[in-house]
């Protein structure tokens, strides 16, 4: 198989532009990532999965971040509204896990009828009371336990819809108080909290194909943000014990510091597998790939054993699916 460029794309607008089918193919990154601004109908979405494969001649995974609540990039009518995870894990209860389930198993159906296979979820970042805002009604529980067994249906639901799911924020995004959108979060947490919580939450989820890197600095542990800092990248492997193809967050967030192509080369230097960038410009992509490469060959082995658990999916009855969600959150009657 040929050798990706170790990173992940993101086209600018509704269609593929001449300039950007010719640098997709050139590039040939590992896979396209789609946003708000890239959808605007069913068949639209559909044409543009279908050309951005044709630009590099595979079957490469689109993913996009669709949690649900807050953070999902397909709207109604196109897609299913939810609550925020923390939401709904709250009203659900007891039944919280096959509710989160159902979820993922809709969403999965929703996003493969348009032509997206892979999904940034689950967000096993464990809450606090001071979790900022951007990241907290996304988390699903304070306590480790629940965020496991919710992440545990979340995976469940998108693997059996034939979506291949992305964990993050390794290490542990839960502690920020900061948007990392914006500015770089630094946490002060000893190192017996982040393990007995924050990193605890991602240990049996270490076999999953994929894995996307949080923008972060641990104070004790390191100086420099996860994402570019090689020891933060290690403790991922070793400590945490995730083996599979470890993507960085988005290289355009401000809570990264130096020019778009500085930060592409220290990701790949400090040990991700592959650079995601998402902001589709033409003049930032040129010099991400450029400084990204191809991947490693450790990489491309990871990356090929993500693909290779792509899987089709059985047929469902999605009204039947919805009506059991909204029982669910009903609660008995």
């Amino acid at each position: 198989m040929t050798r990706f460029g170790a990173t992940i794309l993101a086209p600018l607008g509704l269609t593929l532009s001449a300039e950007e089918k010719r640098f997709f193919a050139e590039a040939n990154p590992f896979g396209f990532i789609l946003f708000a601004r890239n959808v605007e109908s069913a068949e639209q979405l559909r044409a543009l999965t279908s050309d951005l494969r044709a630009a590099v001649g595979w079957h490469a995974p689109v993913f996009t971040d669709q949690e649900g609540g807050r953070v999902q990039r397909l709207r109604a009518p196109l897609a299913t509204e939810f609550l925020p995870p923390l939401d709904e894990v709250t009203q659900a209860g007891e039944t919280a896990a096959r509710a989160m389930e159902l979820r993922f198993r809709i969403i999965a159906a929703e996003l493969r009828a348009v032509g997206i296979d892979g999904n940034c979820a689950p967000m096993l970042d464990v809450a606090r009371p001071g979790t900022h805002a951007f990241l907290r009604n996304r988390c699903y529980a304070e306590d480790v336990e629940t965020v496991v067994a919710m992440g545990q249906a979340v995976v469940k639901g998108l693997t059996d819809g034939g979506v291949l799911p992305v964990m993050k924020h390794l290490p542990g995004h839960g502690l920020a108080q900061l948007d990392s959108h914006k500015d770089l979060p630094r946490v002060s947490a000893p190192r017996e909290e982040l393990e007995d919580i924050d990193f605890a939450a991602f240990r049996p989820f270490a076999d999953l194909p994929l894995a996307m890197t949080a923008h972060l600095v641990y104070e004790g542990l390191n100086t420099r943000p996860a994402t570019v800092d090689p020891e933060m990248i290690a403790l991922i492997r070793e400590n945490i014990g995730f083996q599979g193809l470890l993507m960085s967050d988005d290289l355009s967030m401000e809570a990264l510091s130096g020019s778009i192509g500085d930060r592409s080369a220290a990701t790949v230097a400090a040990g991700c597998d592959v650079v995601l960038h998402c902001n589709g410009k033409m003049d930032d992509m040129r010099p991400v790939v450029e400084a990204a490469g191809k991947m490693t060959e450790a990489a491309q082995s990871r990356a090929e054993a993500a693909l290779a658990a792509r899987t089709i999916p059985a047929e469902i009855d999605i009204a039947a699916l919805k009506a059991e969600h909204e029982a669910l959150l009903a609660g008995p009657r």
